[in-house]
């Protein structure tokens, strides 16, 4: 429903109450509608904080949820936009996610799986007569309207969602949840409606034991076994599932997008649609076992993810590393429960984010040929070792790969947290960020250290290079020496 036209601010249609969750630019809280009393959620955006291009896909998630009205989709009722905050009023679920439910429940069975799946196939069926394409089909957006038991899943966040015309397939960029995410997006080929259609697949594997088709702790081993479709059916868990469920699954984890059943298709599957004659109705305690470790680690991750938005741990392949081996670049954020999206915006920001843990990797093996490639001849830097002075040019910074780094520790493991990149502009950003660093000295002891770093890049050439830095003195966490690290940029 629009927003009646005397009444143009959200405060004089709602009252906010509590906070129910937040993101990056964002926040949700419950709200109650003064019309009529009813309970709503507010997805507030602070829009001071989007670029244009959010702004596009802000209006587009907008429009398409405008489109689409159906029992098991959590509906947008209204969309309010003010000078600094865009206001998206939708359904009030209470009930908490459908994966965490299945844990609760003292009874659950194949027979519960096909009802699970059903609704959720009914969702993107609806969404697919519509043109849109979800592209982030997971269990953290397959949520219930209540607490009631029998209440209906609802699929929500269509923050990622495209609109598409009929079965028209293109490139619409990479985008989706990395253990979810169909092989045609990994082959980077044209797609649109059956990459739903695999992740339900997923998802329906996970609802019958408990555990997802394909896993692999390292993303390019689990990206190869999507792409060739390699999952199967082990003993003994499966050896419980009826053949006709086993069937639907194969037909939705099918590598060709173009031979992949539709949502309508699936609907009308014997599993599905004569649920009481042929799922099985044996309570399934072993895949509510699986369940409970497959949702704690989904939270774990979110944890991390959520708290430290991205963290970078530079290491090497060991824990310790001998001097002289230098210290190659490990990422330290299992992004397997992160939802990504290929686009300009966030293909830039992961490149200062590369060039910065690649800075810092010739600073800790003592690499100046290296460093002097990635700095500016003419690098300005305020430090401690400058006594407050802004200095210039890179000998200033020499004196210490020549004299210090590399030689008073053993080991050497850096990590950055929470980095921030502002994009200005096409050919210039600026990274601010923590970095702790890890150290064994000569004599074998440990010591950590903490700074807070501000980096300002500049693009030459089609090369970044770093032409200005802050660092604030050292904290030292833990340990005590004669050995000053402070000097390690």
């Amino acid at each position: 429903m629009a927003a009646p036209a005397a009444c143009t601010r959200f405060s004089d249609n709602y009252d906010i109450k509590e906070e129910l969750g937040r993101g990056a630019f964002s926040i949700v809280k419950r709200c109650v509608q003064k019309s009529t009393g009813n309970e709503f959620a507010a997805k507030i955006i602070n829009t001071k904080k989007l670029t244009a291009r959010d702004f596009q896909k802000l209006e587009r998630e907008a429009r398409i949820c405008r489109k689409l009205h159906h029992p098991n989709i959590v509906r947008l009722h209204d969309s309010i936009q003010e000078e600094n905050y865009h206001y998206l009023v939708f359904d009030l679920v209470t009930g908490g996610e459908l994966f965490e439910d299945i844990v609760a429940r003292e009874f659950y069975s194949e027979a519960d799986a096909s009802h699970c799946i059903q609704q959720i196939l009914e969702s993107v069926n609806h969404c697919h007569q519509n043109g849109v394409v979800h592209r982030d089909l997971k269990p953290e957006n397959l949520l219930l309207a209540s607490k009631a038991k029998g209440a209906a899943v609802k699929l929500a966040d269509f923050g990622l969602a495209i609109e598409v015309q009929g079965d028209h397939q293109a490139w619409f960029g990479f985008a989706g949840t990395p253990g979810y995410l169909s092989p045609e997006v990994l082959k980077k080929e044209p797609y649109g409606k059956p990459v739903d259609i695999w992740a339900c697949g997923v998802i329906l594997y996970i609802l019958l034991v408990g555990y997802p088709p394909f896993w692999d702790e390292d993303q390019h081993r689990l990206y190869s076994q999507i792409k060739a479709g390699a999952y199967d059916y082990p003993s003994p868990e499966w050896d419980t599932v009826t053949p006709e469920a086993k069937n639907l699954i194969n037909q939705m984890l099918t590598v060709n997008p173009h031979k992949r059943i539709t949502a309508a298709e699936a609907l009308k599957h014997p599993w599905i649609c004569q649920r009481e004659r042929v799922a099985s109705v044996v309570h399934r305690q072993e895949t509510v076992d699986c369940l409970k470790k497959f949702n704690a680690r989904r939270k774990l991750k979110g944890a991390i993810l959520t708290t430290m938005l991205a963290t970078r741990n530079f290491s090497s392949k060991s824990m310790v590393t001998k001097k002289g081996e230098g210290s190659p670049v490990k990422d330290s954020t299992d992004s397997s429960n992160a939802t990504l999206e290929d686009d300009d915006v966030k293909a830039r920001r992961q490149e200062i984010i590369k060039i910065t843990e690649q800075l810092i990797e010739a600073i800790n093996s003592g690499d100046f040929d290296a460093y002097t490639k990635i700095g500016d001849p003419h690098l300005t830097a305020f430090e401690p070792e400058a006594l407050g002075n802004l200095v210039e040019g890179i000998d200033f910074h020499k004196f210490y790969f020549e004299n210090v780094l590399g030689k008073n520790c053993k080991a050497i493991n850096t990590t950055i947290l929470n980095p921030h990149v502002h994009l200005l502009g096409e050919d210039a950003a600026c990274i601010a960020y923590v970095r702790l660093t890890q150290y064994i000295d000569k004599q074998g002891h440990a010591h950590t250290h903490q700074s807070e770093e501000t980096r300002v890049w500049h693009k030459r050439d089609s090369k970044w290079q770093n032409v200005h830095f802050h660092r604030s003195a050292s904290g030292k966490v833990s340990g005590a020496t004669t050995f000053d690290f402070t000097s390690q940029k």
